[in-house]
């Protein structure tokens, strides 16, 4: 954090986002945490380029490039095929 005690405020702003028509994502979890990292924001999405919205958001919003000092993403991902035979 650049600002101490904004963590809930970028909660509530990120909790707050919605994906535009087009777009297939939704932010399903978001937290102040202790330790290395002060947030950790989850998120679903179908394509790269929803991700990247949402990064790029965090990144260029008004106030949450003040509050803000860096960002780490991690991608998981989630088998969508059966494996029984």
């Amino acid at each position: 954090m650049k600002i101490i005690g904004t963590q809930w405020k970028i909660v509530e702003k990120l909790n707050g986002l919605k994906p535009e028509e087009d777009q297939d994502w939704n932010i399903t979890y978001a937290s102040p945490t202790y330790g290395g990292w002060d947030l950790i924001i989850e998120c679903v999405f179908n394509n790269l380029e929803d991700l990247d919205k949402i990064v790029s958001f965090c990144r260029t919003d008004n106030d949450l490039k003040e509050w803000i000092d860096a960002t780490t993403t991690l991608i998981s991902t989630k088998r969508s095929f059966s494996l029984e035979k």
